[in-house]
């Protein structure tokens, strides 16, 4: 018998150990004889990562096509695995070092330092396996792969190697996102934009060939910035082509105060005629948009900070050139090695004392920030490695132009376009020590060396230079360079690693064993679907398909569907600093990881956030719940399974209704699925296993159950056991270990053997219909909670028994009343049933289908006393839709509230006009008869 509670800590761990035992997630398991391959790979969360709720939306999806796909006997692969993640794991390492008293990376060297990490990684890393093993998801766990394991390192050296030798990649000074403090050049995706409170400082630069006057105009041009230190570093101001303000000084000269370089005015679209003066300040080496202005205008660039983001000027060759040295001894002295918000301070203090400062304004701006580093990041003009993305992005896009590459929701496609059609070159070198270090190797003369190993370097460098070479760290090969006489050529290798996106683009191949030519490969590639957010459109997703596409001239996947964003039961986006981050981890903890994913994939409607509430999850709860004691109370009612059930030969027309349901049920869940729309799959499953099975079914069949008609009992038992597999079926994608752990429960009670587990069980077909029977029940449903809608609407007290009047009645709806007189009276609260041709006075009226159902409500309400309290919550309601309407058409609070705000006070408009259109057709019920 089944236990009076449904528990799901208790059950979870149990059905996980099942499938475990099973192997039942094996690629290929339960698949059928020649089944169509259907893969998906995992996007690899970081090894130092922990399940969150964006982790917690995406594997439930991913879980749910997996397990659908599974159960209709295809040859299903769920490719799981985890991503080295740079700059996190090496953080975490590097902490560990520093508050254990240990010596530095540095101090350590490479090589022993990336043992470390090593052994952190087998020891500590990738938890988060465990997590997404607890929230049910059903990879391949024997086929767990590691960006940096042995076969993927070798899919790296290769695309790297190829890459270069066509040309492709290539080494370029260029600005980065430069981070001062863990001193590795970043990705964008790894730069947090965060609102600062600064000053918009405005700077008087004196015009060329003029004498300064700061009460004098003419004689200078105003330029504002918010980081006056890079003023050290402008080499041009630029003005609008247009602005016929400075038509007169374009090609003309200013000159930089405190130290005297002259610098041009140039003409430029990139300068804003409606900001500040109009005149803006080029610094090329220390700002992104400068440096394309520089690039098209050939402007000098001048780097004046080191890796720190501290000033460098003495022997700055490029900052010297141009000016008196002995002119700015003083100003080299006083800057060198300051950081740059103390030279800020120096420089506006030293320009106002000048009288070159015009105005400072308080202003509040954005800043990146490194999301690892914590502090400002740098433009950086450094030397690096870049992809040519340009020159891979065209065959990546004409997958997607031609449809053999879907987005869904497919407005996401135009992102996709808009990046890559103005893609720019990719950096792909990190100055870090945890990751696939860059096969380059360096000659004294210059010469780079880009091969698979030392010994392929070896040979190439032979025939380079004549002569045999040795290998060795980058500063004893420096050294030996130096040497006078010395004969021996030596090479050192890139210390560099590459951007962790540069192996994770490789993903949906690398994993199934490229280079090589697999089996796996030849079975999944190209996988099926990938599921990811919005955010890594640019970063994976587009990369992905251009490394796809041009080693292996075909799409990683299919469809890429793009799902939403996890936010607060408010809508607004989750932070630790706001504190209302939602753990998936303490959600499972205390309502089961059936009812968390049941949520999630509720409220995956496309194209809209997904508002995680406690409450949510607990409804969900009590769903797992209810079809739990439905099922229990079809076994104490002796229900159980017959293999040779044929839902063809039942008779009983409440039986036939509710295996028709069950069909269509099935096909709206499969539809809905097919086409990635989740909340409609959950809410059809949903719809059908509380509200038609539990909730109108198990109440018709009731008196059958406990009736004296063998036969009629025999056929209701086996049918009610029969849909509740189908259910089971449905919602397996959905809550996973409640559906296993009920399919070998009814099972054992049946005392049958499964043919297999629920999990390789399969996905119900379209079967048995019957419109008579399903239009007969239907309406008798509805005319049943069309009643009860009345009785609620009307304030009819629960123990008084009301009649019922169906005006307009066909024979057949006639018919059915008869029928079913004993069934409407017990679920209707009725004392009678009867059909007329007109409505009675003084009745509560509702439609259903082709007839008018009626409640005469005189002697058992005060209808004039219920219209008057109608009217007044109507009033209520109506007052608080005006307060929303002034709220939302007030262009104040439109400009300064979150969006998530005003998004919930139109949802709170929605449902507040709802209830009132609820309570003007009840009042509309209880009008006297014409």
């Amino acid at each position: 018998m089944f236990d009076k509670t449904y528990d799901a800590a208790a059950i979870e761990p149990r059905i996980r150990k099942v499938w475990q035992d099973a192997d039942a997630f094996r690629a290929g398991a339960g698949a059928e004889r020649d089944a169509e391959a259907y893969s998906i790979v995992i996007p690899p969360p970081n090894v130092t990562g922990s399940l969150h709720m964006g982790h917690a939306l995406n594997n439930t999806l991913q879980d749910v096509l997996i397990r659908f796909e599974r159960m209709r006997g295809k040859d299903v692969l769920w490719q799981p695995g985890t991503d080295h993640a740079g700059i996190a794991t090496q953080m975490v390492v590097e902490r560990q070092l520093a508050e254990a008293g240990e010596p530095s990376r540095r101090e350590m060297g490479r090589e022993k330092f990336l043992e470390r990490v090593w052994a952190w990684k087998e020891q500590s890393g990738g938890a988060i396996k465990g997590q997404l093993d607890r929230l049910g998801a059903s990879c391949d766990w024997s086929r767990e792969r590691f960006t940096m394991d042995a076969g993927l390192s070798e899919a790296v050296l290769s695309v790297f190697v190829r890459l270069h030798k066509q040309g492709l990649i290539y080494r370029d000074k260029r600005l980065v996102n430069w981070d001062p403090k863990l001193l590795t050049a970043i990705s964008d995706l790894e730069v947090e934009m965060k609102e600062v409170k600064g000053e918009l400082v405005h700077f008087r630069y004196p015009l060329a060939g003029k004498t300064f006057d700061p009460e004098d105009p003419s004689t200078f041009v105003v330029v504002a910035t918010t980081r006056p230190e890079t003023m050290l570093g402008d080499t041009g101001v630029a003005v609008h082509p247009e602005d016929e303000r400075f038509a007169d000084v374009v090609g003309t000269k200013v000159v930089l105060p405190l130290f005297g370089r002259e610098i041009e005015i140039v003409a430029d679209p990139y300068s804003d005629p409606e900001k500040g003066s109009g005149a803006v300040k080029i610094t090329p080496a220390h700002d992104f948009n400068d440096f394309e202005v520089g690039k098209r205008h050939k402007l000098e660039v001048i780097n004046i900070f080191d890796e720190q983001a501290d000033v460098r000027l003495a022997g700055n060759e490029a900052f010297l050139a141009g000016i008196d040295q002995d002119a700015v001894a003083d100003l080299i002295k006083a800057l060198e090695g300051l950081d740059r918000f103390a030279a800020r301070k120096w420089v506006v203090a030293k320009m106002e004392e000048g009288g070159y400062i015009e105005k400072i304004e308080p202003h509040v701006h954005q800043v990146p920030f490194g999301d690892r580093g914590g502090v400002p990041i740098e433009p950086f003009l450094t030397d690096q490695w870049y992809v040519n993305a340009k020159r891979l992005a065209g065959p990546a896009m004409d997958a997607v132009r031609d449809g053999r590459t879907k987005f869904v929701p497919e407005n996401w496609a135009k992102t996709y376009f808009d990046w890559m059609e103005n893609i720019q070159p990719w950096c792909v070198s990190r100055q870090l020590w945890w990751g696939h270090q860059i096969p380059a190797w360096y000659g004294p003369d210059g010469k780079i060396f880009v091969e698979r190993s030392e010994a392929d370097v070896r040979r190439t460098a032979d025939v380079h230079y004549g002569t045999s070479v040795t290998f060795a760290e980058r500063e004893e090969a420096l050294a030996a360079w130096e040497r006078e006489d010395d004969g021996s050529i030596v090479l050192y290798r890139d210390e560099d690693v590459l951007d962790t996106w540069f192996s994770s683009a490789l993903w949906p191949f690398s994993t199934l064993g490229w280079p090589e030519r697999t089996p796996e490969l030849r079975k999944y590639y190209p996988t099926s679907v990938l599921s990811t957010g919005f955010d890594i459109i640019f970063f994976w997703v587009a990369r992905m398909m251009m490394m796809g596409m041009h080693f292996l001239n075909q799409e990683p996947f299919h469809t890429v569907y793009i799902h939403a964003l996890v936010r607060d039961e408010k809508g607004a986006k989750m932070s630790k600093s706001k504190g209302n981050v939602v753990d998936p981890l303490e959600l499972m903890d205390e309502f089961g990881a059936d009812a968390l994913r049941f949520t999630l994939a509720a409220m995956a409607a496309q194209g809209r956030d997904v508002k995680i509430a406690k409450a949510r999850v607990q409804g969900y709860r009590n769903f797992a719940t209810k079809l739990w004691n439905a099922t229990r109370f079809a076994d104490l009612n002796e229900c159980r399974i017959d293999p040779n059930f044929d839902p063809s030969a039942v008779r009983a027309t409440l039986s036939r209704w509710i295996m028709t349901e069950a069909t269509r049920t099935g096909r709206q869940v499969t539809d809905a699925i097919e086409a990635y729309r989740f909340n409609d799959a959950a809410a059809a499953i949903y719809r059908f296993t509380w509200n038609t099975f539990c909730d109108w079914y198990l109440e018709l069949v009731k008196p059958v159950l406990m009736g004296d008609d063998g036969a009629a009992k025999a056929e209701a038992r086996v049918t009610t056991a029969f849909v509740i597999d189908e259910i089971l079926k449905l919602l397996h994608p959905f809550m996973p270990f409640l559906t296993e752990e009920l399919w070998a429960g009814t099972a054992e009670r049946a005392g049958i053997t499964r043919e297999s587990l629920l999990v390789h069980a399969r996905w119900p077909k379209a079967g048995f219909e019957d419109d008579d029977a399903a239009g007969e029940i239907n309406f008798i449903v509805d005319l049943i909670a069309s009643v009860r809608s009345v009785r609620a609407e009307s304030n009819v007290p629960a123990s008084v028994e009301a009649e019922i009047v169906v005006v307009g009645a066909s024979a057949d709806e006639e018919a059915w009343l008869v029928q079913h007189d004993a069934a409407i009276r017990r679920l209707a609260r009725a004392s009678a049933i009867s059909v007329s041709d007109v409505a009675p006075a003084n009745a509560a009226q509702a439609v259903v289908g082709n007839v008018v159902v009626c409640l005469p409500l005189e002697g058992i309400v005060d209808l004039a006393a219920e219209r008057a309290r109608l009217a007044k919550e109507v009033a209520r309601l109506e007052k608080d839709i005006e307060k929303i309407d002034s709220r939302l058409s007030n262009p104040k609070f439109l400009e300064k509230a979150e969006a998530e705000k005003v998004e919930e006070q139109r949802e709170k408009r929605a449902e507040t006009e709802a209830r009132l259109d609820k309570l003007k057709a009840a009042i509309g019920r209880l009008e006297p008869a014409a």
